[in-house]
């Protein structure tokens, strides 16, 4: 039962609240929203003013390799065969995600120069692990059927961290065909946990020499999880009060551990109805010096197995201490308090599309002279994303469609490591100068979200004015 408790767990909680693709706002200069994924994007406003912790909520989950509905649905076997045969089904590097971004503080104003100018903060928190799948197998069905084989602790690999970033940025007219914008950042940090290139294995073989029939074998074993900011947390005597919320608020606003970071990006037209983009964010970096603990395990050890019967001599209280005292001698468990550098997830966007169906219609909306307005684009994009082991990638295919100056909406068909059915929607509205938007992810699964492997969901409110 606890094993069951567990796994279900593990494999739940990136549903609990809905990774960073943000392609249904890519390109949609309608929004500001769409500067903080492409700092080089146009946009067809004179300024714009967020409302405090609404003008951007984005909720994203997903799991590569199973799903609730995997776990929990009716048919032949039990709750435990359906685990195993999702372990069995996975390997080490199917992942779970979370991702939760709030904007804390948004706006931006137009100089004289046509120049773009955005400042805020926003709120994110980011989770990422790796299915640690020779531990789960060996956890869930012990070694009894899996004798000379290594289960390696090298499965074992996450990343997570909540901080706020400050930033600052520009998006500049070099022409009528380019434009450009960079972003500067500050990263101040509330809480890490880093924990990548662990190694050791793990291995049972049989010993017909020995005192048991199997020995077992612990080689090479370094694990290395490092925290900055939690043990604070975790040591308060005020875990649910006033105290921890101080202490986190205080991480938050620049007492934590800070970082730097750079985001950069271009929107270049060959014609007036073609459009190429691209982005790259979060270069950057954390310095973790404050509230450090990293936790270390590592040593090798060998042994013949524990005793089933007490030994002859009839003291089994003596053989459980030799035991846990020769365990000791050989495994080393250590708390450091070394600094550590984690660097952030770098993302990078591009995109190509073409528009049609003139607009002729007037307009008192921001755009370079000359450059004719149509009513539908049609194009793709591609987003890939740096993690411990490797690059994930997607690509979208999308339709955009501005009805009139007050309403657009955009559809979306996206292929990445989840799924080949992921179908988005964004409908965006303005009344009088303020302008409310609802982005979501895989629509076809919102009948029965369990099967989902993935889930994101986006919205916001701002005010937007344009100079008449």
């Amino acid at each position: 039962m606890i094993r069951s408790i567990l796994f279900i767990i593990i494999f739940s909680a990136p549903f609990f609240a809905p990774a960073q693709n943000k392609q249904l706002l890519y390109n949609f200069d309608d929004l500001p929203q769409s500067l903080m994924i492409n700092p080089g994007a146009e946009v067809t406003f004179d300024r714009h003013v967020g409302f405090p912790l609404l003008s951007q909520v984005h909720l994203s989950a997903g799991s590569s390799g199973v799903t609730f509905y995997d776990i929990f649905k009716e048919g032949p076997g039990t709750i435990n065969d359906r685990i195993r045969n999702s372990i069995r089904a996975m390997d080490h590097n199917d992942f779970f995600t979370i991702n939760q971004q709030l904007e804390i503080l948004s706006l931006g104003w137009r100089d004289k120069n046509r120049r773009y100018f955005t400042a805020g903060i926003y709120q994110e928190m980011d989770a990422f692990v790796y299915f640690p799948k020779d531990l789960a197998v060996l956890a869930w069905e012990g070694n009894k059927n899996y004798i000379n084989k290594n289960f390696k602790f090298s499965d074992a690999a996450f990343t997570a961290e909540a901080l706020n970033v400050f930033h600052i940025g520009f998006t500049n007219y070099y022409s009528e065909d380019l434009n450009y914008g960079f972003r500067a950042k500050l990263y101040s940090e509330v809480f890490n946990a880093y924990s990548v290139d662990n190694r050791g294995i793990f291995r049972t073989s049989p010993s017909p020499e020995g005192a048991n029939i199997y020995r077992h074998f612990m080689s090479g074993i370094d694990v290395l999880i490092k925290t900055a900011g939690w043990a604070s947390l975790v040591d308060s005597e005020d875990v649910t009060g006033l105290g921890t919320m101080s202490n986190i608020a205080k991480k938050a606003f620049l007492g934590g551990n800070l970082g730097l970071g750079l985001d950069a990006g271009f929107t270049f037209y060959p014609d007036d109805q073609y459009r190429i983009t691209g982005s790259i964010l979060d270069i950057g970096f954390v310095n973790h010096t404050k509230d450090v603990e990293n936790y270390r395990y590592y040593g090798d050890y060998e042994t013949d197995g524990i005793e089933i019967l007490f030994p002859e001599t009839g003291n089994s209280d003596n053989y459980w201490d030799k035991w846990e005292d020769d365990l000791d001698r050989h495994l080393t468990d250590e708390t450091l308090e070394n600094s550590y550098v984690t660097w952030r997830p770098v993302k990078v966007n591009a995109s190509f599309d073409y528009s049609f169906s003139e607009n002729t219609e007037p307009c008192n909306c921001h755009k370079p002279m000359g450059r004719r307005r149509y009513y539908n684009q049609v194009g793709a994009h591609f987003f890939a994303m740096k993690r411990p082991r490797g690059v994930n990638y997607a690509t979208t295919l999308y339709f955009d469609r501005t009805f009139n100056d007050n309403f657009r909406g955009k559809i979306s068909y996206t292929a990445d490591s989840f799924s080949f059915s992921n179908i988005g929607l964004l409908l965006s509205g303005r009344i009088y100068n303020f302008n409310v938007y609802l982005a979501a992810d895989n629509l076809l699964d919102y009948t029965n979200l369990a099967k989902a492997n993935n889930a994101s969901v986006q919205l916001g409110l701002q005010l937007i004015l344009i100079t008449e």
